[in-house]
């Protein structure tokens, strides 16, 4: 309420008589006029709206928390503006080692990831996941066939964590002829696996097709005897 709202009720509420004598009302009377004449709404018209003093509210209790803290802190509100400094120093550092570790190449995981299993039971996985469409899938399982199946022959030294471009190339220096399209399923693995892309019917019916041919290929064992002395 305005300071002339208060003079206006003080002056209503305060009579004087002819000689300049005031008149005072009694206590509980004037109270009770005091309050119906607050209650006008000229006097609240330029009071602020609920939103307002909510607001108002919030922000006293704010800077009392600040003006706390800043009392606590060591140095005041110099010591306070360092600690958020530091935090947020802190905050953006991990951000960018957490951001780093994301983008981070994941090409070279090993190839198989669960427990052993045999090259027919990797094939019959590879053939469920292609019956309904799951081509990433399939092709994952068919390429730790082929594999396994080149370890099962002895054309490959067994090896757990071994990646699947590792296992490309040594298998290419034991079957030459099919090195570019071993070179070519463990890139589709790795795409699928590690890279985020979708897996094909036409992909997984390449690997498929280099799969059943080297079930029946044969080593160059003279070039792998050239390859172990190199």
């Amino acid at each position: 309420m305005t300071t002339g709202g208060i003079m206006a009720v003080h002056g209503r509420l305060i009579a004087r008589s002819d000689d300049d004598i005031p008149v005072r009302t009694p206590r509980v009377p004037a109270r009770e006029a005091a309050e119906r004449e607050l209650s006008d709404p000229r006097y609240h018209q330029h009071d602020p709206n609920p939103i307002q003093r909510a607001l108002d509210w919030l922000w006293d209790r704010v800077d009392a928390l600040f003006h706390t803290a800043a009392g606590t802190t060591p140095g005041g509100w110099i010591g306070l503006l360092a600690i958020a400094a530091c935090v947020l120093l802190l905050i953006v550092a991990l951000r960018l080692r957490l951001g780093a570790v994301r983008r981070t190449p994941t090409t070279s995981g090993a190839l198989f990831a669960d427990a052993p299993r045999t090259a027919a039971e990797h094939r019959a996985a590879a053939a469920r996941h292609a019956a309904e469409g799951r081509w990433s899938q399939a092709i994952q399982d068919r390429m730790r066939a082929l594999v396994l199946a080149l370890e099962e022959r002895a054309l490959l030294t067994p090896g757990p964590g071994r990646t699947a471009d590792e296992s490309a190339t040594e298998a290419g220096r034991v079957l030459p002829a099919h090195a570019d399209r071993l070179r070519t399923a463990a890139r589709t693995f790795d795409d699928v696996t590690y890279g985020g892309r979708p897996g094909t019917e036409r992909a997984y019916a390449l690997l498929t097709s280099l799969d059943n041919d080297l079930q029946q290929a044969k080593p160059d064992l003279a070039n792998t005897l050239t390859g172990s002395h190199g």
